[in-house]
């Protein structure tokens, strides 16, 4: 129920819409449906299987994960596995134009959860980082390293892409169909190797 981040992120889960990677129920066979996690900015609330809702007092939302998930997942708890951020109204040339000094970063690859409870996540970027002057695209950089909650970043989203695109996860079976962003700051530590 908190303002947690810019008013233009909205992210949801919804595993049966075709646009992701449907499932229609999770590893317990609870049945999915959409689920608001933050709209505009505010936070609606977590997502549920049986075990976690049964403490919490509520039904479960249908995220339980596979008995099979990698051992770095075990205990992890319920996971959203079809996610969504809303789009916006901005082209990517857009947000570049609109960019006196920043970076152009085409993909973060790596990453990996440092601090749960602040969505802290380290990682780095791959695929092309660009500096951007004078709202243009100027010379290529250095791959970057990061560690940022991503909580924070969202909080700093100016701009949001019209167009998405569908990423699917390293470990097979989710999903997250996302828009360009144009955040306002963000935390890199050091380049790559």
């Amino acid at each position: 129920g908190q303002q947690a981040m810019s008013a233009l992120v909205s992210i949801w889960d919804d595993g049966l819409d075709p646009d992701g990677l449907p499932l229609p129920f999770d590893y317990e066979g609870t049945p999915k449906r959409r689920l608001e996690i933050v709209s505009q900015g505010v936070v609606q609330g977590p997502v549920y299987d049986r075990c976690t809702a049964r403490r919490a007092g509520v039904d479960s939302t249908g995220h339980a994960l596979p008995p099979n998930v990698p051992n770095f997942m075990r205990g992890a708890g319920p996971l959203a596995q079809n996610l969504f951020l809303g789009n916006g109204g901005s082209s990517l040339e857009e947000m570049i134009r609109s960019t006196e000094r920043g970076l152009y970063i085409t993909r973060f690859w790596y990453t990996r959860l440092v601090h749960p409870r602040d969505c802290v996540v380290t990682g780095m970027t791959r695929d092309g980082v660009f500096l951007i002057e004078n709202g243009e695209l100027a010379y290529p950089v250095k791959n970057l390293r990061f560690t940022q909650s991503y909580v924070q970043a969202l909080a700093e989203v100016q701009a949001a892409g019209r167009e998405t695109r569908l990423f699917k996860t390293e470990y097979g079976g989710r999903s997250i169909r996302v828009p360009a962003l144009k955040i306002g700051d963000f935390n890199f530590t050091g380049m790559t190797v």
